[in-house]
Formats: C-alpha cells, sequence, structure tokens
C-alpha cells in the first residue's frame, strides 16, 4: 500500500467480486499476467478456488485446500510419517464427545477457515466442549457466516500443555527447492496464538537434533503440498527432562505438526530483519517464474546474516485500553501490533522487546507469583533468579510452599483473591489489595484449566488497573529474569539493522 512501490493501488474489499472487478479493469490496459493470493493472509487464500485457476501464480488452488482440508491434511501427514496431536473433525456434539473420549482432555476446538485463532478454545470437561460448539454453531459469532458444517467442520485435536510451540517460514521453488527462511521457537507455551507469543530467532533452548528434525518435516510437507512461494509450518515439540532436573534436554524431544499453512505469514517481514534476506521480494520472484538458483546469481537471493546477534519479536497487546477484559492468552490472536528487540544475547533482546511493546520490566522490587502445578519447576528457576537479583518474592499459598520446600525463599505468603477462610498467608492483605497498595513490581500468574484460569482473573485486572506489568506464563517470566539481569550487568547497545545485517560479534 505505498504509491512509491505500486504502480496503482485498489482499496477494495476483499470478495471475488471486487477482486474479478479489479482484474477486468487491468484487462482493459493488458494482459494480466498473475495474481498472487499468498501475501495477504487467509482470506485471500480462500479466493483462490474462485478465481480463474490459470491467473494463480505461485502455490495453486488444489494444494491451499490439501493443506485446509483436515481430513486430506491428516491423510497427508500419514503417508509422510509426520506425527500430529491425536484428533478429528466434528459437524456436532455427539460427533466432537466421542472425539474427546478417544483422544481425552484438554482439546483445542476450532473452527476451519477462519483467521487469527478467532473462536478457538482450550476445553477441559464435556461440559466445556459442548459450550464451546454452541458458540460454534448458528447461535454463536460463526453463525453468520454458515455455522457448522460437513464442508466447515469443528477440528478437535488433543492439546499438549508442556508444549514449546515453533514457527518454520520457508520457500519452496519450482524446481523443488527449498529455503528454511528462519525457525522460530515461541516464549509462551503452546496454545498461546503465535500472533501473541514472543519468538525468538536463533532459537536459544532447541538441540541441533530437534531443529534438524524440523527442517526435514518442514521440507518433505511443502514437497508434498507442492508449494510455489511461502509456507508457513507450526510444530509443537515436547521435551523430556532428565531425572531430578527441572531443565527439559534440548534433543531429548518429540516433534509434532500443528498445520501448514501455504502463505505468507505475519513472521514473514520479523525473519527477514533478523537474517537480512529479503523473503517477500524472493517469494514474489519464485511464484512469477524465477528459481532460488537463479535469484543467488543475481543477487536477490544473498545468504543469511552470519553474526552472533539474536532478536525477538513481541506482541502489543491492547488490554490497558479494555481493563475489563481478561489479559490471559489463549489461542485466539489478541494482539493489536508487534515489536522487535535485537541484541548480541537472549535477554538483551527480549528486554528491549518488552520494553518497545510498552512494559518496562522493574530493576527493583516485589514479584508476585500465582503458578499453576505444571508452571512450578520453570517458576521456581525464574525465582530464584528474581531472588539473586535483590527481588522480594511473594507468592500464593501453594506456590510459597513448592518454592520453599525446593530451597526457594518466600518473603510473603498471600492467599489467593476469594480463598477460603482460614488459609494460611502471612498478611492480612490478598494480591489484589497488595497491589492497589503498590506493593508488587511485577506479576507473574500462568493458568491452567479453567479453574485456575479463572481464578486469577482478578489478579490479573488488578495489574493492568495499575500499570504493573504481568506475565501470564512461567516461561516468559524466566525470560524476562533473564533479560533483567542482562540490562543490569550490561548497557543496551543502540545500532542500526544495518549493522547487524553486515554482521556483529560478542566480544
Amino acid at each position: 500500500t505505498d504509491y512509491d512501490t505500486s504502480d496503482r493501488l485498489y482499496f477494495e474489499p476483499l470478495t471475488y467480486e471486487d477482486v474479478m472487478s479489479v482484474i477486468e479493469a487491468e484487462q482493459q490496459s493488458g494482459t494480466v499476467l498473475g495474481v498472487i493470493v499468498s501475501l495477504g493472509g487467509q482470506t485471500p487464500l480462500k479466493l483462490a478456488d474462485r478465481l480463474p485457476a490459470e491467473l494463480i501464480l505461485g502455490t495453486r488452488a488444489e494444494s491451499i485446500d490439501l493443506a485446509e482440508d483436515r481430513d486430506r491434511w491428516n491423510a497427508l501427514c500419514s503417508q509422510l510419517e509426520i506425527p500430529q496431536p491425536a484428533g478429528g473433525t466434528a459437524s456436532e456434539i455427539t460427533e466432537a464427545l466421542e472425539i474427546c473420549g478417544r483422544i481425552g482432555y484438554p482439546a483445542l476446538v476450532r473452527p476451519s477457515y477462519v483467521l487469527g485463532g478467532r473462536a478457538m478454545e482450550i476445553v477441559y470437561s464435556d461440559d466445556d466442549l459442548a459450550s464451546a460448539m454452541v458458540a460454534l454453531s448458528s447461535l454463536g459469532s460463526l453463525g453468520r457466516e454458515g455455522g457448522l458444517s460437513s464442508e466447515r467442520p469443528v477440528l478437535v485435536d488433543r492439546f499438549l500443555e508442556d508444549a514449546t510451540e515453533v514457527d518454520v517460514d520457508a520457500i519452496r521453488d519450482a524446481s523443488g527447492e527449498v529455503i528454511i527462511g528462519g525457525i522460530m521457537e515461541h516464549v509462551e507455551e503452546a496454545g498461546v496464538h503465535s500472533g501473541d507469543s514472543a519468538c525468538v530467532i536463533p532459537p536459544v533452548t532447541l538441540g541441533a537434533g530437534t531443529l534438524a528434525v524440523i527442517e526435514d518435516y518442514t521440507r518433505r510437507i511443502a514437497e508434498a503440498l507442492g508449494v510455489i512461494g511461502l509456507i508457513n509450518v507450526q510444530f509443537a515439540v515436547k521435551r523430556s527432562t532428565v531425572a531430578g532436573d527441572s531443565v527439559p534436554t534440548p534433543d531429548a524431544a518429540q516433534v509434532f505438526v500443528i498445520e501448514a499453512n501455504p502463505r505468507a505469514s505475519r513472521t514473514v517481514p520479523f525473519v527477514a530483519k533478523a537474517t537480512g534476506v529479503p523473503l517477500v521480494k524472493v517469494a514474489a520472484r519464485v511464484m512469477a517464474g524465477a528459481t532460488l538458483s537463479e535469484l543467488r546469481i543475481d543477487g536477490t537471493l544473498p545468504d543469511a546474516v552470519q553474526g552472533d546477534h539474536i532478536a525477538v519479536k513481541e506482541a502489543v497487546l491492547p488490554f490497558r485500553r479494555f481493563p475489563k477484559a481478561d489479559a490471559v492468552l489463549g489461542p485466539e490472536m489478541r494482539s493489536t501490533g508487534e515489536v522487535m528487540g535485537i541484541d548480541l544475547s537472549f535477554g538483551l533482546a527480549f528486554a528491549k522487546s518488552q520494553l518497545a511493546a510498552g512494559d518496562r520490566m522493574p530493576t527493583s522490587g516485589t514479584v508476585f507469583m500465582s503458578l499453576a502445578d505444571r508452571d512450578k519447576p520453570t517458576g521456581l528457576r525464574a525465582a530464584k533468579h528474581f531472588a539473586e537479583l535483590g527481588f522480594e518474592i511473594a507468592a500464593t499459598t501453594g506456590t510459597a510452599e513448592f518454592f520453599k520446600k525446593e530451597g526457594c525463599s518466600v518473603s510473603l505468603v498471600v492467599a489467593k483473591v476469594g480463598s477460603e477462610e482460614g488459609e494460611e498467608a502471612e498478611d492480612g492483605l490478598d494480591a489484589v489489595e497488595l497491589l492497589e497498595a503498590g506493593r508488587i513490581d511485577l506479576v507473574v500468574n500462568s493458568p491452567r484449566g479453567r479453574g485456575p484460569r479463572a481464578d486469577g482473573g482478578y489478579i490479573r485486572a488488578a495489574a493492568g488497573l495499575h500499570n504493573v506489568p504481568l506475565l501470564t506464563t512461567a516461561s516468559a517470566a524466566l525470560a524476562a529474569a533473564n533479560g533483567i539481569a542482562e540490562t543490569l550487568a550490561h548497557e543496551p547497545v543502540v545500532r542500526s539493522l544495518q549493522e547487524y545485517h553486515a554482521g556483529v560479534r560478542r566480544p
């Protein structure tokens, strides 16, 4: 949408009728060689099967449908022997209940063919599932678009709660060559929409063996789909820990593919800035018929930057403008923008990304922590790091007991909001009252399940009301602790993107 880039701009709705009107208008001036549908998100992708097939540049409509149609996609992954989370498709509640009876809870329920994770929900019981199915039916928000049907079913998949999510952007040309643009490790847990999760390139906790599996799966999927141009593939990495150690081992992992989108992802500009490779320009040339080999020769496709920098993409969230909205992150996208932090260590890059997103991390004071059971081992590492930096630790009863048992000092034990009378606490104030009194400088509240996820709503709302930084995953808390430590130890350095692209090395 830049007049200095485009010869002509049309500001029209992305509907079949309007797109055909634009094509007909252009045909008055000469021959239209083709239309690119894979650089505008999900909406133009859905038009691919209605536009003239001979005009579609890049990945064909048949390949797009192969990735979107859940039954065909499942069959393809089985043929390629690439693992997926167990699941199925349902167009009514009885089918969904049957699937969950087979795969177990928690499950991720989502409509097919929608953008931004809209109407996705993680369900933990039959009652949750029934409520989600009603919301997705003609009675809910998607009813205006036709509700549920065999052509537009609900996707029900086992939700991998303890997994790390990974995004991959790649380009394949007509000759079959594939280049991996970037592999991004998400900071937040799997189940947080990729548009809301911070992610880092290159990955900082995944081992070479795991990365090799991810690259192999990406290449095989791109080949099987017949992609010409960009493809984004999302994976969940389920890692195991060594006995007695809460830190997952880098390569003791199983890699599951979540989905593939034969189009440009919102992460492409971030990857291009981090690596110095103009992915969109390369993809456009590939879709117009060039090969990657030809683009290397003419200089359009340079090698990725060889430097020591680490880049972090962070989401900009609107919760301060909507104080009544619960700030917990989930599978439905809620961010309104993205920023990027870049430096020579993950901690400094993460700290810069938080600052750019409007969340200045404290360098002293009290950290309040209320964690779900599964987050306590990672939260313990974060709490110990905060304590080493001189922070006081306040925690709810269950979290405090776990920390103390593992040798981490807790300065203040706080009863949860709405706790039963007599629940042990060392202060008469609950977490909300402590926030109101200005005694908390950072909140870490990780929800799990329908109960705990609802439990912390008051705490998260109070943090937003009083402008106290809020983190809703233990992994983000650990990243924040690392960032604060790096900021205290090293003065942040401002460098231009061009300097990083020239290659910056650690001293």
